[in-house]
């Protein structure tokens, strides 16, 4: 599939797909909240890097710099966790 046809996708059900991933970031934020540190932290990590992911390229197709670069901001603190969460990087 083209760029150009998942951008069109995008354009065309954005109020869904930002819902969808504010309702994300929601629950990952929530389950961690909930279990502490019995958290499966990977899965927090990945669901929430994924809604980032989701969040940024609609704020980007809107052309929304600050929502861009808070949800750019997402991704990398995302990747970061996974590192963490998969022991890659040190505590």
């Amino acid at each position: 599939m083209s760029l150009i046809k998942v951008n069109a996708f995008i354009f065309s059900n954005m109020k869904v797909l930002e819902m969808t991933g504010v309702v994300m970031r929601i629950f990952s934020f929530a389950l961690v909240s909930w279990l502490g540190p019995q958290s499966p932290f990977m899965f927090v990590w990945i669901f929430n890097t994924s809604d980032a992911v989701l969040l940024t390229w609609c704020a980007a197709l809107r052309k929304d710099a600050a929502y861009t670069l808070l949800n750019a901001f997402w991704i990398l603190i995302g990747v970061v966790g996974m590192a963490r969460a998969g022991r890659l990087i040190g505590y």
